[in-house]
């Protein structure tokens, strides 16, 4: 990917920096979640991602997959305001980011950005937020959820938060056919080992397209693609290697500067009585499972996914039937992180001992599945986001997890998940 000299970055963000007259009143809101959790699979207890295919590593498993617990989800603050009429502010913070299901951050300040409208129509946004990607992380606030959690693609990579510029142009008519077109490039940080919310370490910019889209007040429909590369500084790199004949040379594998894509579409419909929405995203994995490593790293380094150019594929299916105060919902939530089936080897990774050809017996492949029915008891059947129980039956592959003393193959688990949510 290009490197882009710092003046174009800063001619970009320019019209943020601009002070209007006027500082009206900040506006507070607080969304806060407390989740209990009931396993209803001991294996649950083990909490180990198989060594065969480590993609749910143990440290980044969504607390859902424990054992019984009570956990506090969110304590999310949010602050906004105006400067006028053309500059806009707002600041996020969750004091409780241990309990995240991505992986811990070092600051409990998730959004911090500063808006300025060039037009009624473009604006140009700079700080730190989520780039509009996944419907469920572009469309819906944690207070609109309908499930105990955002579907897998989402909580694996679309809810890490990046520093950058985004500008949008907004079009057409709100009362019939409306778009927001966005452009923006950011610091690449998201999938960085040590924290996703960081500066950049080296010159490499991510690129994100997005179009959001709305006929009337019940369609909401839209596509984004992302494009990037290491966030590693690139001095000194080491190369990551892969098993198998087949595999890829150091000067390959340091060429293709682990690239990572995404690319997907949604569809949402909303009226009084129904939700339904469908989600279907891909891309290569890239930097997410590394190959490329930093200076000073003990060769050989293992890379962290099993080829090169290896893809995923999620989709998600979701609705609910509204009958004032009570909701009743459905989800099935699908992510395959191989998708294709891409190795080195001469024998499939998830399934045989790779030294010999011969079965283990087990299937690791990594093609992950959560099946969810739910209920939702509304604390305002007119307000939605205001409050609300949550309980959810999840039903999950059985891939996840290894086994544990006296057990053999593949193993998973299920849970009932009870939230209790109020946003205010």
């Amino acid at each position: 990917m290009p490197r882009l000299p710092s003046a174009v970055i800063l001619a970009l963000a320019a019209g943020v920096g601009l002070w209007a007259p006027a500082q009206e009143a900040v506006h507070v809101h607080a969304v806060l979640e407390a989740w209990y959790t009931q396993m209803l699979s001991d294996n649950l207890r083990l909490d180990a991602a198989p060594a065969a295919a480590p993609y749910y590593a143990s440290g980044a498993l969504n607390p859902a997959f424990r054992e019984d617990t009570f956990t506090l989800r969110r304590t999310n603050l949010y602050l906004d305001g105006r400067v006028g009429d053309q500059v806009a502010w707002g600041v996020m913070l969750d004091p409780n980011t241990s309990s995240n299901s991505q992986p811990a951050a070092t600051s409990s300040l998730q959004d911090a950005w500063m808006a300025y409208a060039w037009t009624p129509r473009i604006t140009v946004k700079m700080g730190q937020f989520k780039m509009p990607m996944n419907f469920e992380s572009t469309l819906l606030g944690a207070s609109k959820l309908l499930f105990y959690d955002r579907a897998m693609t989402a909580r694996m990579w679309a809810e890490k938060r990046d520093r950058g510029v985004l500008a949008t142009w907004r079009v057409g008519d709100p009362r019939g056919l409306s778009a927001k077109l966005s452009l923006g490039l950011g610091n690449g940080m998201t999938d960085s080992t040590l924290t996703y919310k960081a500066n950049d370490t080296n010159a490499q910019k991510d690129v994100d397209l997005a179009v959001n889209a709305a006929f009337g007040e019940a369609h909401r429909f839209g596509g984004w693609y992302r494009a990037g590369e290491t966030d590693v500084r690139d001095v000194g790199l080491v190369a990551g290697t892969f098993p198998g004949p087949g595999a890829p040379n150091a000067a390959a594998v340091l060429a293709n500067e682990d690239r990572t894509t995404n690319l997907g579409a949604y569809y949402l419909y909303d009226d009084s009585r129904w939700q339904g929405a469908v989600e279907v995203s891909t891309g290569l994995l890239g930097r997410r499972y590394p190959s490329v490593f930093p200076a000073g790293t003990a060769p050989p380094a293992k890379a962290l996914r099993q080829h090169l150019d290896q893809r995923y594929l999620g989709y998600t299916l979701s609705g609910a039937l509204k009958l004032g105060r009570h909701w009743l919902t459905a989800r099935y939530d699908a992510l395959d992180f191989n998708q294709g089936n891409a190795w080195y080897t001469a024998s499939d990774p998830y399934t045989t001992d790779v030294a010999t050809g011969a079965p283990t017996g087990s299937d690791f492949t990594p093609r992950y599945y959560e099946a969810i029915l739910g209920y939702n008891y509304l604390f305002n059947p007119a307000r939605y986001a205001d409050g609300k129980i949550k309980l959810d039956f999840i039903h999950r592959g059985r891939n996840f997890l290894a086994p544990r003393a006296g057990q053999t193959g593949a193993q998973g688990g299920d849970s009932l998940v009870l939230s209790v949510m109020v946003g205010f």
